[in-house]
């Protein structure tokens, strides 16, 4: 965590100067003292840190300038945040980090001072957003090898580093840009200006070589900004507007506005919501036209995300400016529309705001308001299974389009993306989120590309690919992180992901945490699709008790809410099921039936196979398990011609515990090895790891045929046996189980023979056995 490998080298140093490396220093401690290497703290660690230790809420970006500049240093990293603290405002747009007094002694005293010319072009490489050799010459540094050649004999710069400067630690930079007086850094950022060939960079120099208001500086930001967004940049775009508002003369303010909530507006494209709100209220507190405010309004609206009841009071303040202004009334009731379902849990109302935000928009030729409030009022409206949805979803998808709507969260594309998943067409489902994926990327819209993740990721967990799934739910839970915005709707589809493809204590832990942010947020959309994550991971753990008290608070949600169509969440079978196995068959009953008639008048074919899987477990329990079983075969069909497959393969569960109670061993072994064949092309590992043990059990066990099905997921409860083991123990004492040898195993792990040994070998310690033989008859006793 030092400065780099060249800190402290360097000829004509004194004897002495190895005690001012890292390793100098610890070569003092007296013995017994223990040196324990930390590696860097990732951007996550680092938000942390100094969310714990310095209680500072500073904003995403701000966070993560502190951890590029202090490359994960925790030392380094609280330092700049408590310099922060206390200045009490962060950096504006262009300024760089404030760099205290004592970090930038600490650093700079370690290294020898370099010569003036060569000082000079160490500068300009710390103000360069990316410092060639041929920027450093086209900016007047003829001399720029030789003085780099120098500050790498320092340990200043990394003398392998061509063509591009690079520090030897990035606070190297920071610290020398820092120390230079304003005159110096000024003329820095001119010479720069003068040399840079890309319009973004020559505008950033041009504005930080230029003290106070200038128009024309202005306006080459302006542009800057402009361009920076048709590159997928909005991040760089916000930041040169918000220079261009602040270059703005002060007899142009309503220029400076627009520049502002131009920036505002970018800046929640670029998943910043506290910048986003900040510049909105600087332009509410300046400006007093009603058009400059509704946008300030809204941005203030938007940067809260799936939290509207924490601005609750802008709406009546922003109505307030509307007055009765079609044009600035329609974006207005867009939002209360999300906030009829978020904040107050109703579908109707929220149909009806937005299709008056519709109807208003059209009057005001507000074409992109116009699209995002159909599209939201087709959403709603298929979740309620009224019969316009179809036709309202063609009116948003009418031309002209907004080419800004094309890639909106809101928009119709991913309107329509959501009527095909839950229409059970996979494939074109896939097909038309990818699309959206590609364009959020390129167009840099973060928020965007965080649903977009998530909805690619629902769609392969429903198609049984579970290992693209995870990856995809995890990127989107990443970048939700880093952006602070979307954490918990992310959460919920990653559970989703580990129930079926990772691990089920991880799955229980997100869908937990998931379930508190949305209470925390208010937010009860995805109240209830979080506690449908925790009711289904629970189920796959065995946890039916658990599963049933989630999963009816689901139901009594959307009941509230007034959604219909069941294929909204598919917590149906899966509420059935539970309370097959909780006792409760009359009401598992009750669920059946009334989703039954929903599916039937909307044509969910999926839902109505699940429903036949819960089904079939009631007609087992009630001693008819020759039709259960006839009921399960037709279901696992339907399952797997709708491509299905973790489904299917649970039905095959079902199916293989339904003929055990016939007594047909033939047939359960044929169902079992049918279920693991499914699970481990699905790559499902907790599924593998359940039909592995009960293929075991069936295998060893006598079973009267009288006895009960398994679980309601179609499964046993996990063998104790198993739950002394680590995730990657039970994994491979599960394909133990089901006979696979150790080179098989790797193969379907994914590790090296040699790591499935090592594995084996502690579970043998943990067990207290000594062959895969004692794995089997452990498991055939029930785990002991």
């Amino acid at each position: 965590m030092g400065l780099g490998p060249g800190t402290g080298s360097g000829t004509g140093h004194r004897r002495e100067d190895h005690l001012h490396t890292p390793e100098g220093y610890l070569r003092l401690l007296p013995p017994p003292a223990l040196v324990l290497p930390v590696p860097p703290l990732t951007y996550p660690q680092t938000a942390v840190l100094l969310s714990a230790r310095r209680r500072v809420g500073l904003p995403g970006p701000v966070l993560r300038d502190i951890h590029r500049t202090s490359a994960g240093n925790p030392f380094y990293a609280l330092e700049l945040g408590r310099a922060l603290a206390e200045s009490g405002t962060p950096p504006r747009p262009g300024e760089p980090l404030p760099v205290p007094t004592n970090l930038r002694a600490l650093v700079l005293d370690r290294l020898r001072a370099p010569a003036p010319g060569t000082r000079e072009t160490l500068l300009l490489a710390s103000a360069a957003a990316r410092p060639t050799l041929a920027l450093l010459h086209a900016a007047g540094r003829t001399d720029a090898e030789a003085e780099l050649t120098e500050a790498a004999a320092l340990g200043i710069v990394d003398g392998e580093a061509e063509p591009v400067v690079r520090f030897t630690h990035p606070l190297v930079s920071a610290a020398l840009y820092a120390a230079a007086a304003p005159r110096e850094r000024r003329a820095a950022h001119a010479a720069l200006a003068a040399a840079a060939t890309d319009l973004i960079e020559r505008a950033r120099h041009l504005a930080l070589a230029t003290p106070g208001r200038d128009e024309r500086v202005a306006h080459t930001l302006a542009a800057a900004a402009a361009v920076a967004r048709e590159r997928g940049a909005p991040a760089a775009a916000a930041r040169l507007g918000l220079l261009a508002a602040d270059r703005t003369p002060a007899g142009a303010a309503p220029t400076a506005h627009a520049r502002r909530l131009d920036a505002a507006e970018d800046a929640l494209t670029a998943g910043e919501p506290e910048l986003a709100r900040a510049t909105a209220h600087e332009v509410l507190a300046d400006s007093v036209r009603p058009a400059d405010r509704i946008r300030a309004w809204i941005a203030v609206i938007d940067s809260a995300g799936q939290a509207m009841a924490d601005v609750d009071d802008v709406f009546p303040q922003a109505l307030a400016d509307a007055g009765g202004e079609p044009r600035l009334l329609a974006p207005l009731r867009y939002q209360l529309s999300w906030r009829a379902v978020l904040v107050q849990g109703s579908l109707p109302r929220a149909r009806g705001e937005a299709a008056e935000a519709a109807r208003l928009a059209g009057l005001a030729g507000d074409r992109r308001t116009e699209l995002l409030a159909l599209s939201f009022q087709a959403l709603t409206e298929t979740l309620m299974g009224h019969r316009n949805a179809e036709r309202t979803l063609a009116r948003a998808l009418e031309e002209p389009q907004d080419p800004q709507v094309a890639c909106d969260h809101n928009g119709p594309g991913y309107t329509r993306f959501r009527c095909l998943l839950m229409g059970d067409r996979l494939d074109e489902a896939r097909t038309a989120v990818g699309a959206l994926v590609r364009l959020a990327e390129r167009r840099g819209a973060v928020e965007s590309q965080i649903l977009f993740l998530r909805g690619l990721a629902e769609t392969e967990l429903r198609s049984g690919r579970c290992e693209p799934a995870l990856d995809l739910a995890h990127r989107s839970l990443r970048l939700a992180r880093d952006a602070g915005i979307g954490e918990g709707p992310a959460l919920q589809l990653t559970a989703l992901a580990e129930a079926a493809g990772g691990s089920v204590a991880h799955a229980l832990s997100l869908a937990q945490d998931a379930v508190h942010s949305a209470e925390e947020d208010g937010d009860l959309l995805y109240l209830a699709r979080n506690l449908y994550a925790l009711g289904h991971a629970r189920l796959v753990a065995g946890d039916t008790e658990g599963a049933v008290r989630a999963l009816r608070r689901v139901r009594e949600l959307e009941r509230g809410q007034g959604v219909t169509d069941p294929a909204r969440g598919r917590w149906q079978g899966d509420l059935a099921e539970a309370l097959v196995r909780t006792g409760a068959p009359e009401e598992a009953a009750e669920v059946v039936e009334t989703t039954r008639r929903s599916a039937t008048r909307l044509g969910r074919g999926g839902v109505l196979a699940v429903l036949a899987r819960a089904e079939a477990l009631m007609t087992a329990a009630q001693g008819d398990p020759e039709r259960a079983a006839h009921t399960l075969r037709a279901a696992g069909r339907s399952l797997r011609a709708l491509g299905y497959r973790i489904e299917q393969g649970r039905c095959e569960l079902v199916l293989a515990h339904v003929e055990l109670r016939r007594g047909d061993m033939t047939a359960a072994r044929t169902a079992l090895d049918t279920a693991a064949r499914v699970f481990r092309r699905a790559r499902a590992h907790p599924w593998l790891e359940r039909t592995a043990t009960e293929r075991a059990a069936a295998e060893h066990a006598d079973v009267a045929p009288g006895s009960e099905p398994g679980t309601a997921t179609g499964a046993l409860p996990p063998p104790r046996l198993l739950d002394a083991l680590a995730e990657m123990e039970r994994r491979v004492a599960a394909l133990v189980l089901e006979g696979a040898t150790n080179r098989e195993i790797a193969a379907r792990l994914f590790i090296s023979v040699k790591t499935v040994e090592a594995t084996l070998t502690r579970v043998y310690r943990k067990l207290g056995i000594r062959s895969r033989v004692d794995i089997v008859r452990l498991a055939t006793r029930g785990g002991g």
